[in-house]
């Protein structure tokens, strides 16, 4: 065995999912209300479809819109965009009539439906992150934010 072979973990097993691509799932009772709602709203068309679900793509990582009969309590952040203005993308949203919801609790508040957090990822060398949510057609939480570095 040599050096470089203590630092591969795929001959075990270990490291699998840390190569993957992460894809993220997100509930749907309406399909067609949930297109419409990313299209018009969103910006964002599927780069595929199959009956039942959308594939959307955005930076390259996928995410899937599943129709079902449940729905997501929409009480914590399920996707989220990283941008580089979040005025900006705040702004352009609120023009195609994304509605931010408004927090007020403790150590997390938003003004004009951006919050400041502080301390958010430092392994991205950012202090901190600007961060707004708002809820698509089907009740699913869904945010924005901006490192702020």
């Amino acid at each position: 065995m040599n050096a470089d072979d203590s630092k591969d973990d795929s001959k075990d097993g270990r490291g699998i999912l840390a190569r993957g691509r992460v894809a993220t799932r997100l509930p749907a009772q309406d399909l067609e209300r949930a297109r419409r709602f990313y299209s018009e709203r969103l910006g964002l068309e599927p780069v595929d479809e199959r009956p039942g679900g959308l594939l959307y793509r955005c930076g390259g990582v996928d995410f899937v819109l599943f129709q079902s009969t449940g729905s997501s309590p929409g009480t914590f952040t399920q996707m989220a965009w990283e941008v580089d203005d979040i005025d900006g993308a705040v702004s352009e949203l609120r023009r195609r009539g994304v509605v931010f919801e408004e927090v007020d609790l403790p150590g997390l508040r938003t003004r004009d439906g951006i919050a400041d957090v502080e301390g958010n990822y430092p392994s991205k060398g950012a202090r901190g992150e600007r961060g707004g949510w708002f809820r698509d057609s089907e009740g699913n939480l869904l945010g924005i934010g901006q490192p702020i570095v």
